[in-house]
Order: structure tokens, then C-alpha cells, then sequence
């Protein structure tokens, strides 16, 4: 906020597929795809005008209780056609962060309605990322999320994200009996895109059924074709009791987002009475939000974005490893959905006093805008990129290496 006041704000005042447009008329290449999220690319109109239509009709009701909208059923239904989980059920929230707490309030609550109130401890991984509500915060993997607030949530704890033997050994620790559920993204995103081993899921899998854990996949990032499916975690051939998803889900033209329940899990309060699920927020099931992601799921379907992404993958990879052999770069992770992390070396930002800011800065000077994290920059660009605009994204991002390293 210190560094915002003292100016000047970058003023975004307009897009259109890739570019961005500031308040001076400067145009960027959005290499983030804003934050993860624009995944059909901006200024769809269709998009536009199906929000417009519903506004007319409806533009807004609560779903509580009994009631219920058109879009919000018909979203429900296509996600459900599509999800990766055993007789799906969907509970519509506002956004991601949302979403988690959702999901973590209903693991811990389905434990309680089926006589195991002590399975209250949520597990997570280094560099996961799940939003900064509540919950989300307290279970985050980066501890600069969690700290300096006072007490959080407490019985949660963090394992490495490479390491499914290390997830056995903290559930054993703390013990099965109280553990609820453990979060997962498909792709450790924000927290510098880390790619699972071949084999990490399954046994994620295996292990989370073996001691009666509930697996919870945070799609937020991964979902809606960035990794080529509609929620990333099939690329692993697993069965997830909830999935969480956001962002792409509407290409964020209108916040929403979501949890994917197994029938499994909804069982007891859909068919049990006694058990409420006293959770709720004012805006889910939002139909103009649901007319929007009905209309960008129809981009993404029409125009084959899955197929796309995989295609657009590859490219990026191949671009972002021509960077592997440049002196500020340690490692470059990408070739896994479309999106990428080029780390700085620790030379770098310790004996040479670099940070991943002033290449973000560099690379927002010449028209190209990344996300700088402490060690890396991000990217994440629109699905529907061009192979030029990638080799334009990488060059720029190499030319920013090299006029920050000769400083």
C-alpha cells in the first residue's frame, strides 16, 4: 500500500482478446491472463450480451432455501456432466476463497453428521495457494499469507508438495481419527507453479482412501481448460470427494465459483433429515454470474479451448526453456497446462540484490505484463494466445533479464 501511494497507479482501461490498454493509451500483452482467470480472452461480447439479457429478466434472487434460478440449474447441471467426481452435487459461491471455506466448513461438518466430530484437522501443501478468506489463509502453504494476523485456524498443518510419503507421515502423526481433509492443487499455482511427479496424485489418492481423508482439489487455477480438461485434476486419472473451482469457470467476467460434492459426501444431508449445512452467501447462484459462465463455457466448448490449451502448452513450454541457460535463471518449470515460473537464481536475488519486481517492472516497461512472486515470475496467459504473441511474451521477458542483470 506504501509503495501504491506513492504512485502512479497503473490504470487498466481497457482489453480486448490479449491486450490491455492503460489510461495513457499504452497497450500490454496480459501474459496472466489477468490473475489466472481470463482464460476465453477479453472482450467477448457474447459474454456481454448474455449478461445483459438475463439482467433484464432477473437480475438477481438468493437461492436459499427452496429457491432456486435458471442459469444457476443449468450451470449446475453442465458442471456436474463434466466433474471428476462420483454423483456429483454443486454448491455455487461468489468466488475461490469462498469456495475453500466451503468446502473445508462441509468436510469438517460431514465428519460431525456421520459421528466423527474429532476429524476437524485440514492438511495442505508448500507453495498451495487457496484463497485469503478465513480459512483459506490459515491453511495456505506460503507463510507470508499467514502471518502477522494473530490466531488462525489451528489445527492445520503443511507437508511438502512433492511428497505423498510426507502426507502419510503427518496424518499418521496427527493421527486419522482426526484428520478431515486434505487440499491440493492439480498445479501448485500462485506458489510458483510446481509440477506433480507422474505418480504423486495416485498415491495422494490411495493414501486419502487408505485412512479416511477427504480429498479436496483446488481447481480454481487449473480449471476450465487452462490444462486442457474442465478441471485439471483428470490428467491424474483420480476421484476427488470435492473439487473447487472459480475463475475461469467465467472467465472472470462475473466473480463466481463453486464446490463439486460427491454423492457420497452430500449424502447425509440430502438424504438424512436432522443434518443442516447452515452455510450460505448472498450473492451464490447469482444468475446474471451463471449467465456469464454459460456463455463463456460455450466459447470454451465451440472453440475447443481444451484442445487449444494442450497445443498452446507445448508452445509455451518450448519458448519459456530457451530461458533455462540465461545467468539470472535457475530453473524454468512449465509443460504442464498453460502456464509457466521462470526462478531466479539465488545468486541473484541475494548476492546481487535482484528482485523479481524490477523484472516485472522491466517487462511492464516494454508492453508485456507478468506476476512477479518472491523467486519467480509467473505466467499464465489467455488460452487463446497465438504462437507469436508467446515468442513476443518470452523475448520481452528475456530482454527484461538482460537490461535488469547489466544495472
Amino acid at each position: 500500500m506504501n509503495t501504491v501511494s506513492r504512485g502512479p497507479e497503473f490504470v487498466v482501461a481497457r482489453a480486448e482478446g490479449v491486450w490491455l490498454w492503460d489510461s495513457s493509451g499504452d497497450r500490454y500483452l496480459d501474459g496472466t491472463a489477468s490473475l489466472w482467470y481470463c482464460n476465453a480472452g477479453h472482450g467477448r461480447r457474447e459474454i456481454a450480451d448474455a449478461v445483459h439479457r438475463q439482467m433484464t429478466l432477473l437480475d438477481s434472487y438468493t437461492v436459499y432455501g427452496d429457491f432456486a434460478n435458471l442459469p444457476a440449474l443449468e450451470l449446475s447441471e453442465r458442471l456436474a456432466a463434466h466433474a471428476p467426481v462420483a454423483d456429483p452435487r454443486v454448491i455455487l459461491t461468489c468466488g475461490g476463497g469462498e469456495s475453500i471455506d466451503t468446502a473445508a466448513k462441509l468436510a469438517r461438518r460431514y465428519w460431525a453428521v456421520t459421528g466423527k466430530p474429532e476429524k476437524t484437522h485440514l492438511i495442505s501443501r508448500t507453495g498451495g495457494y487457496h484463497g485469503l478468506h478465513g480459512i483459506g489463509t490459515s491453511i495456505s502453504g506460503m507463510e507470508r499469507f499467514r502471518t502477522g494476523y494473530g490466531r488462525l485456524l489451528e489445527d492445520t498443518s503443511v507437508v511438502p508438495h512433492d511428497s505423498a510419503a510426507a502426507l502419510e507421515a503427518e496424518i499418521l502423526r496427527v493421527g486419522p481419527e482426526n484428520v478431515a481433509a486434505f487440499f491440493a492443487e492439480p498445479v501448485v499455482g500462485a506458489g510458483g507453479v510446481y509440477l506433480p511427479g507422474p505418480d504423486y496424485f495416485t498415491e495422494v489418492a490411495r493414501i486419502c482412501d487408505r485412512y479416511g481423508v477427504l480429498f479436496v482439489v483446488d481447481s480454481v487455477i487449473c480449471g476450465f481448460a487452462r490444462m486442457g480438461n474442465w478441471f485439471g485434476i483428470e490428467r491424474f486419472g483420480v476421484t476427488p470427494d470435492m473439487v473447487v473451482f472459480a475463475k475461469g469457470v467465467s472467465s472472470g467476467y462475473v466473480p463466481l465459483g463453486g464446490v463439486v460434492v460427491s454423492g457420497r459426501i452430500a449424502d447425509p444431508f440430502w438424504n438424512r433429515e436432522g443434518n443442516p449445512f447452515m452455510h450460505g452467501t448472498t450473492y451464490a447462484g447469482h444468475p446474471s454470474a451463471c449467465a456469464a459462465a454459460m456463455a463463456n463455457l460455450d466459447i470454451l466448448e465451440r472453440e475447443d479451448l481444451f484442445t487449444v490449451a494442450l497445443e498452446v502448452e507445448r508452445h509455451l513450454d518450448g519458448a519459456l526453456r530457451t530461458l533455462a541457460g540465461h545467468p539470472l535463471v535457475a530453473e524454468v518449470r512449465s509443460g504442464l497446462g498453460v502456464m509457466g515460473a521462470v526462478e531466479l537464481t539465488e545468486e541473484a536475488l541475494t548476492e546481487r540484490g535482484i528482485t523479481t519486481a524490477d523484472v516485472f517492472a522491466e517487462a511492464r516497461s516494454r508492453g508485456v505484463v507478468l506476476r512477479p512472486v518472491p523467486r519467480a515470475l509467473l505466467v499464465s496467459p489467455p488460452l487463446i494466445i497465438t504462437w507469436e504473441q508467446i515468442d513476443h511474451l518470452v523475448s520481452t521477458l528475456a530482454a527484461s533479464l538482460d537490461a535488469v542483470s547489466s544495472r
